[in-house]
């Protein structure tokens, strides 16, 4: 039987069977008969129809079912089949041309007939067409109804069947092939059975050539091989080619397979845990639709509104049970509760401010009058950027506790950072999100605790902060202490500019020295000095007291102190320039009459001086100017300490010897050359002062200034030093109740010195009643009270002449 007549013994039903194939995108299914011997002799016509083919190449032997669509193609199929000619099948070069021209055709085709036509339901024909021969197209001769051309006839060599290399070749493409087939998911696995079952060399060559997924330019190349050898010689390198394409992609396919499946449990499980979330009403997509509800109702800037909703579609693609979700809701959470836009009115109202901060603090002057500057612009502008005060002065005088009064007297939140003992940078600019751990800085988390944009913060200790290899925090406070600067503070932990510029900061300081040059310059210094006796005093009575009776429980009728007793209390029981120790001694007091009370004991409201003595035990300073009045030598000075001033004896005695001068009770640099300065002056005017020259040349001198142990140092002890020094050689006695301050020159000027009025308090406190001032300090002295200096008598001086005419008798 011919190849012919098998395909025509095919049952039609068997060739409905092949697949549905959509015109120019069909898969080519080659029947394959009869082995190497059965070549069909076939006479092809010099002018024949040429059916164009959009994606399929037809080659020699093998017979393919061709989809047909277009109207061209459909007449040429039903002329040729109703004369029972052959037509030629031509690939065109670009598929996506609907109406191709002679020249996007290929060159080289293959002569075929048509063994049967198939109607489709969709109007179109599927064309079973039997490859016959290759054939090269010389010239177009006709384009209408349909294509006809001129073609010459290309018989492919056939190398001899028993050829090695054939052979050889022929087996490497069978085994190639059914590689590919096995790794590639696309192949239908019978068509690998199919070549195993084929034994025509020709045959499978042919079958291949039509079946593998390869290009249409590869398929053509194939085609137009001159001769069955070179066919499968290209075919071998094309299909070596396609293997390792197909490997390669297998394994990138499995690359990215593992990771997509891994990404796919992942969003199962999470899918999992919501639903479980949501069924146990703890949904993570409505704790996130919660916050979107809040930040909806949020005065803040846009960026930071942007920010947010970026922070939370990053939150959306997490599973809730990874370490960052957490890290991530908590932010989410701070950016929240940050107040950003919102903040308190303030009250305007001066008279009302001016009562809060007198009925809250006594004194303090200075500082009531700048607040209620600010205050008055506020009024008149609207707007202005708040200063940043520093008070300082000594421990105990109420500047942590003015805060409060001021945040009140504004109607503004209060908010407290101590500083003290500071050493870390991150405490103030916040921790990076990436850190384990992270926060954000102390200014970040006073203003979340407040509620507002506008508080007052109290810098506590600013003196106190302390350098490490953390960084240096009060580098880290010049941004925020920068009127300029904190409109845009940059906090590690939120990474976004945050407005300072309306939050009113007050710093506190007890040694202005140990405050880092910039960042003092960055502040208003304002001083607060010690209390008077007198106002410790009115302090004790009117804020101190009133506040211990209200924590012991104590009503006022059952604790009365007259200011005798305050004062009796004060000096002997405190040395200070503030009131922290009269405090805790009067809470002692408290104590004592609260278990008086309590056991029902009979008692006096009033306080007398043995009941101060009995719950304090005996006084522990005593007055000791009464010791020194009216001696030669020794002459009282007034001093200043951290803790406020202090009385301080210079004392002089000769000794036989050769006119050397020591100083003895522990005294620092400066001291030794106060009392190098006074010697040298006396010795300079012994004429003037009436001291014979002999007593410089036979006498050494010992200049001490008692409490040894207790290190003594600064400038404000040269005219007492000169006082004693006189009042030695020249045997004059020095006047009681009188005390000095001030710093000697070379010339006898007396020079001004700091620290005037807790000088004063000192001096009040020992009793002394006449104090000898330089004539530049007298503006000081204008600034205290009348009522506070009131039984004092200033000796304002020039020069060492008029110092010694007022202390030496």
């Amino acid at each position: 039987m011919s190849k012919k007549d098998k395909i025509a013994s095919l049952d039609p039903e068997e060739i409905s069977l092949l697949p549905e194939m959509l015109d120019g995108n069909h898969r080519v299914i080659p029947i394959v008969t009869g082995g190497d011997e059965l070549t069909e002799e076939v006479e092809i016509p010099e002018i024949i129809p040429i059916l164009t083919l959009r994606s399929s190449v037809l080659f020699p032997g093998a017979i393919t079912p061709i989809t047909v669509g277009r109207d061209k193609s459909i007449s040429l199929v039903r002329a040729v089949n109703a004369e029972g000619g052959i037509l030629g099948a031509v690939l065109q070069r670009e598929s996506d041309v609907e109406d191709p021209a002679p020249e996007d055709m290929y060159k080289v085709g293959t002569a075929a007939r048509i063994i049967k036509i198939l109607e489709m339901p969709n109007g179109n024909l599927t064309v079973i067409l039997n490859g016959l021969e290759k054939i090269e197209i010389n010239q177009y001769v006709a384009t209408e109804p349909y294509f006809k051309a001129r073609v010459t006839a290309l018989r492919d060599t056939t190398p001899d069947m028993k050829s090695i290399e054939f052979e050889a070749l022929v087996d490497s493409i069978r085994d190639v092939a059914l590689g590919i087939i096995n790794v590639s998911p696309s192949m239908p696995k019978e068509a690998a059975f199919a070549i195993k079952n084929i034994d025509s060399k020709r045959g499978i060559i042919n079958f291949i050539c039509s079946n593998l997924e390869l290009s249409d330019e590869d398929r053509q190349s194939l085609l137009e091989a001159p001769g069955l050898l070179a066919r499968s010689r290209k075919l071998l390198e094309i299909l070596i080619r396609e293997q390792q394409l197909v490997e390669l992609k297998n394994q990138i396919q499995e690359r990215v397979k593992q990771e997509i499946d891994k990404q796919q449990r992942d969003y199962y499980l999470q899918q999992q845990m919501r639903t479980i979330q949501d069924e146990l009403g703890d949904g993570a997509d409505a704790e996130l639709e919660k916050l979107r509800e809040q930040a909806a109702k949020k005065n803040w800037p846009k960026e930071v509104a942007e920010t947010f909703e970026k922070e939370v579609q990053k939150v959306e693609r997490l599973n809730p049970a990874v370490a960052e979700y957490s890290v991530q809701m908590t932010y989410l959470q701070l950016l929240l509760e940050l107040p950003w836009n919102e903040v308190t009115q303030d009250n305007l109202d001066l008279t009302c401010a001016r009562e809060q901060l007198d009925r809250d603090h006594f004194g303090l002057d200075e500082v009531k009058d700048r607040l209620l500057e600010h205050l008055a612009v506020l009024k008149l502008k609207g707007d202005l950027k708040s200063p940043i005060l520093c008070l300082y002065g000594p421990p105990g005088v109420g500047k942590t506790s003015l805060g409060k009064s001021v945040a009140a007297a504004l109607g503004r939140k209060f908010g407290r950072i101590s500083l003290g003992g500071l050493h870390d940078e991150s405490e103030i600019r916040g921790h990076r999100r990436t850190y384990i751990g992270a926060m954000p800085g102390r200014i970040i988390q006073t203003i979340k605790r407040c509620g507002s944009s506008n508080p007052v913060i109290i810098l506590d200790e600013v003196d106190k902060v302390t350098v490490s290899n953390h960084g240096d925090p009060s580098s880290a406070l010049l941004e925020v202490l920068d009127p300029e600067q904190n409109t845009t503070f940059h906090d590690n932990y939120i990474d976004m500019e945050y407005d300072l510029s309306k939050v009113l900061f007050i710093a506190t300081a007890n040694n202005v020295g140990n405050i880092a040059p910039a960042l003092r310059d960055r502040m208003e210094m304002i001083n607060i000095p010690g209390y008077l006796l007198e106002e410790k005093v009115r302090i004790a009575l009117d804020h101190l007291l009133p506040k211990q009776r209200e924590a012991h429980g104590i009503k006022e009728q059952e604790l009365t102190m007259t200011p005798a007793i305050v004062e009796q209390i004060i000096a002997g029981y405190t040395r200070e320039a503030g009131v922290r120790s009269l405090d805790k001694h009067l809470a002692k007091i408290a104590r004592a009459r609260a278990k008086q009370i309590a056991f029902d004991e009979v008692f006096a409201p009033e306080l007398t001086p043995k009941e101060v003595e009995k719950i304090l035990g005996m006084p522990k300073y005593l007055r000791e100017e009464y010791e020194v009045g009216g001696l030669t030598g020794v002459v009282t000075g007034l001093a200043w300490t951290e803790v406020g001033g202090d009385i301080l004896y210079i004392e002089s005695v000769l000794t036989p010897g050769k006119g050397k001068v020591s100083l003895t009770g522990n005294l620092g640099d400066v001291m030794k050359e106060s009392a190098t300065i006074a010697h040298e002056w006396v010795m300079a005017h012994h004429a003037e002062l009436g001291i014979d020259p002999a007593l410089f040349e036979k006498n050494d001198i010992n200049i001490h200034v008692p409490e040894g142990a207790i290190p003594k140092d600064g400038p404000s002890a040269g005219i007492t030093m000169v006082t004693s020094i006189v009042s030695t050689y020249t045997g004059r006695k020095v006047k009681e109740r009188i005390a000095m301050t001030g710093e000697t020159t070379l010339r006898g000027r007396v020079m001004p010195v700091g620290g005037v009025k807790e000088k004063i308090l000192a001096a009040k406190r020992a009793g002394i009643t006449e104090l000898i001032l330089s004539e530049e300090n007298r503006k000081d002295i204008a600034e205290i009270k009348p009522e506070y200096v009131e039984g004092l008598t200033f000796h304002y001086v020039r020069t060492n002449e008029e110092v010694l005419k007022l202390a030496l008798e």
